[in-house]
C-alpha cells in the first residue's frame, strides 16, 4: 500500500490499553522513542493489533504545534 503521508514511522507495539470504545496503543520506534496513538476497538481487531505487531504510525496533520517554557 502506499500513501501520500510522508510521516510514516515504523516501530513495534509494547502495550494495549483497551477501554469500551477505544485503545491506547504504544509503539516502540527505536533510539527509546515510543509514540502513542488511540484508535478504536474495532480498528483494534480488524488490524489484529496486539503488543509484538510490526506496525507503522502514519502522520498526516495540516500543522504541528510546537511549545517552549
Amino acid at each position: 500500500m502506499k500513501l501520500s503521508a510522508r510521516n510514516q514511522i515504523r516501530g513495534t507495539v509494547t502495550a494495549v490499553k483497551e477501554g469500551a470504545v477505544e485503545a491506547q496503543v504504544t509503539i516502540d520506534i527505536g533510539g527509546g522513542q515510543s509514540m502513542v496513538s488511540v484508535i478504536t476497538m474495532d480498528s483494534l481487531a480488524n488490524l489484529g493489533i496486539r503488543v509484538g505487531s510490526s506496525v507503522y504510525a502514519v502522520v498526516k496533520a495540516d500543522s504541528v504545534m510546537l511549545a517552549v517554557d
